[in-house]
């Protein structure tokens, strides 16, 4: 039945799209407190361990060792609002998934003139949508009552090694995956009545196998340009999107791939002045399930600039990366269905990022590190009158469409460590 199909839909997008917290689509624009400050840069900026994830190579730059404990308090605020179908609308709710905490934790330590040892734990991508704040959700007054959480955690062990001015590095990649999706389905008796039915298969775990490598070379002792490759990560989470997609006519897999990502950076020291600019390409439009529901290839550019004193930093950023949701054309229910499902249920519709962050060096051996990010505000509005013509089968209905605002903050906090 129709309705049935449009909440398995939604449920599916949400299983299939990855998380709000992230601000590049799914990723986090930097790991670590200096990166996220400085506009996510990191593929030619020696930031010490947290290097670990963004280009290992530039562990090699590292004296003595390093050990960085910390995390990041992210913050969306995502508003839907839609007179969809049955919504006697229009309706709308802000999500309750409006915090999230993201460890992470990094090593490197010196072995001899030539070798680096790392280790990067981090958490590097989760979902937080949460629409479950709506009684009576399928009879015109809620929002598909929908909930998705998704989180995704990196290992990687990492090996560097340098010379008077280059330097390579190779982590192999562990990463581990969680997801969980529940959502109500109404089946109606045929008597104006239903039965409100919840679906969900509880948490599913995944684990995925991948690889870091990167380069560096010193052009001169005051520039340094950098290059980094993230491998694509297949993940299978039993029994999560086959579920849901099964109830709207569809056929899909488990699999949802984490996409490859290429890096380049030059980072350039003046004084007490650091400049950075990074380009990276995030590979969605290969990776299994994203490009299901017509994702792109998406281009993110990051500025930074830091200023070092004797005993503290300041650094400010900024990072832009135009949405990688592309909106379907079409005016068949099809197309219209997929651009609300991620509309409603991922709306990684952000682009224009604002940084700032600094540190406090206590001792030789002790600091700490802060970081403040800011996604502007973005609303995106997708039409959905074939949607609701097929749920009133009529070939005439009032327009109706979907819209989302999206916006985020997020805090990291670190303490670094030298010995």
């Amino acid at each position: 039945m129709k309705p049935t199909r449009l909440a398995l839909a939604i449920a599916t997008a949400a299983m299939v799209s990855q998380p709000v917290l992230a601000t590049n689509g799914d990723h986090l624009i930097g790991l670590g407190a200096q990166s996220r400050a400085m506009g996510g840069t990191g593929a030619a900026a020696f930031f010490g361990s947290e290097n670990a994830l963004t280009n290992p190579a530039l562990i090699g730059k590292m004296q003595g060792t390093e050990f960085t404990i910390g995390g990041t308090v992210f913050m969306p605020r995502v508003k839907a609002e839609t007179d969809v179908a049955s919504q006697t609308g229009p309706v709308s709710q802000t999500s309750d998934a409006n915090l999230s905490v993201i460890p992470e934790v990094s090593l490197a330590t010196r072995i001899n003139d030539n070798w680096v040892f790392g280790l990067g734990i981090f958490g590097t991508a989760g979902m937080g949508v949460d629409y479950r704040d709506n009684a009576n959700q399928f009879d015109g007054t809620g929002l598909f009552n929908g909930y998705s959480n998704l989180q995704l955690m990196k290992f990687a062990p990492t090996l560097a090694y340098n010379d008077t001015n280059w330097g390579i590095g190779f982590a192999p990649v562990i990463q581990y995956g969680a997801l969980d999706i529940n959502y109500k389905q109404f089946v109606p008796d045929g008597n104006n009545g239903g039965e409100l039915f919840n679906i969900g298969n509880g948490m599913s775990m995944a684990y995925g196998l991948g690889f870091n490598l990167g380069g560096y070379f010193d052009v001169t002792p005051e520039l340094t340009l950098g290059l980094a490759y993230q491998s694509a990560i297949d993940m299978k989470y039993k029994d999560q999107i086959s579920t849901a997609a099964t109830g709207f006519g569809l056929s899909f897999s488990d699999n949802l791939e984490q996409p490859s990502e290429i890096k380049v950076g030059a980072a350039y020291t003046m004084g007490s002045m650091m400049y950075t600019a990074d380009y990276k390409r995030i590979g969605w439009g290969a990776a299994k399930g994203y490009k299901d529901f017509n994702w792109e290839d998406q281009n993110v550019f990051a500025v930074g600039a830091k200023y070092t004193a004797n005993n503290y930093w300041l650094g400010v950023g900024y990072n832009y990366g135009k949405e990688p949701i592309k909106k379907k054309s079409g005016s068949d229910y099809a197309s219209q269905a997929i651009n609300l499902l991620n509309n409603h249920f991922f709306p990684a519709v952000v682009e224009s990022h604002f940084t700032f962050g600094g540190g406090y060096s206590f001792t030789d051996n002790l600091a700490v590190d802060m970081a403040l990010t800011y996604a502007a505000q973005k609303t995106k509005k997708v039409d959905t009158s074939a949607v609701t013509a097929t749920f009133n089968n009529s070939n005439q209905t009032p327009p109706t469409s979907h819209k989302v605002t999206h916006s985020q903050l997020g805090y990291t906090l670190a303490l670094r460590m030298n010995f």
